[in-house]
């Protein structure tokens, strides 16, 4: 039975990205993947400056487009860009993408298992065998890195109902060459282009990709509001199209990111940012610091699962919360916000390119802001 100091199970941008930089240190590392690379990956695909800066590699050559302005619509009268030396968001095809991080780790001696399906966790002795569709493995540490629905989670002991998932839906569709050209050159993001959400379309290589998601947990006609925005950006003639359905979690897990050894980095943890629904960049920074935390333990699994807990601590689990509570605000509170945008909208947009530049965090003092704001407007 083979053994290796760690399992990391998916191949996504927080499994591999984890495991290039325990594979770095020396650390045998194995990545369990149930589908074989590169497969398709629903995603919107625009990666933040900030996840790009966490990567200690060049990704150039999987980058479809780089986009240093961005545009924010708030229906017909409100309209924010900003513009930076770097580029703001990159657009991806997570295929391409998380096998370049992938061929990456391996480089460095991490294993690639392809078509291994985790069907069993089994715990005995600080041991972890894990059981897939085509052997029994051990390991000393579990990474969890097999998105929203993860199944190392559930097999694990953690529960379904602990995290906020939102609903969202995303097309990858081509279009005429006139419609691609005009709209080609522009990623956007219209808020309450859907009730409680926003619409986005980010612009790849020879197509578009173009969706829909909300901040609410509820039922809702996500096709209808698509076919909406496609009014809104003036799409009449669709040449080909391919839907995916899926769901984001926007807020971590309320009973815990360790238990056995097993560890729980990005969607698996519940890490997306609840404003944005963003999730590339903490799933990448999220598997960082549990690298981080057991090559720093020198094999004192306690010890471990101690640093990894600080290390969210530190920054991520406190933005997270603030986020938390501005998204919320922000897309409940529409009378209000909708008139400090006005005033203010500029700024906020300023500040939301900060932070997906990693300039800045969500402001720990948000509400106080805020509030100061309104008696501003009022006042």
């Amino acid at each position: 039975m083979n053994h290796f100091d760690v399992a990391v199970i998916g191949s996504g941008p927080s499994g591999a990205s984890t495991a290039f930089h325990l594979a770095q240190k020396g650390i045998s590392t194995v990545i369990i993947e149930k589908e074989t690379l590169p497969r398709y990956k629903t995603c919107g695909g625009g990666f933040v400056f900030r996840g790009r800066k966490d990567l200690p590699f060049d990704i150039t050559d999987v980058v479809e487009k780089e986009f240093r302005t961005v545009d924010i619509y708030l229906g017909e009268k409100l309209h924010f860009k900003t513009e930076r030396e770097d580029p703001t968001i990159s657009m991806i095809m997570r295929d391409s993408f998380d096998n370049l991080i992938t061929e990456k780790a391996k480089e460095f001696g991490a294993t690639l298992l392809e078509n291994h399906k985790l069907t069993g966790l089994t715990f005995e002795n600080d041991t972890i065998t894990l059981e897939t569709s085509q052997g029994t493995f051990t390991a000393n540490y579990v990474i969890a890195a097999d998105g929203a629905l993860s199944q190392t989670a559930k097999l694990a002991g953690w529960k379904e109902d602990t995290r906020k998932l939102i609903p969202a839906l995303e097309y990858e569709i081509e279009v005429s060459d006139e419609d691609f050209e005009r709209l080609s050159k522009e990623v956007r993001f219209d808020i309450d282009a859907i009730p409680y959400g926003y619409a986005w379309s980010f612009p790849k290589k020879k197509h578009l990709s173009i969706g829909v998601a909300s901040a609410r947990r509820t039922k809702i006609n996500l096709k209808k509001f698509y076919k909406d925005y496609l009014t809104t950006l003036g799409i009449t003639n669709i040449v080909s199209e391919s839907q995916h359905g899926f769901q984001i979690p926007v807020a971590p897990r309320t009973d815990g990111f360790v238990k056995n050894n097993v560890f729980l980095i990005g969607d698996a943890a519940g890490f997306a940012d609840p404003i944005t629904a963003e999730g590339i960049s903490n799933a990448i920074y999220s598997g960082k610091l549990a690298a981080e935390a057991i090559i720093e333990s020198n094999g004192e699994k306690h010890l471990a699962e101690k640093l990894y807990i600080e290390k969210l601590e530190s920054k991520l689990l406190p933005e997270i919360q603030t986020g938390l509570w501005l998204s919320k605000w922000f897309y409940e509170q529409k009378t209000i916000r909708n008139l400090l945008l006005k005033k203010y909208g500029q700024r906020f947009s300023e500040a939301m390119a900060d932070v997906f530049h990693g300039k800045r965090s969500y402001p720990t003092d948000i509400k106080k802001t805020i509030k100061h704001k309104i008696k501003e407007l009022v006042f």
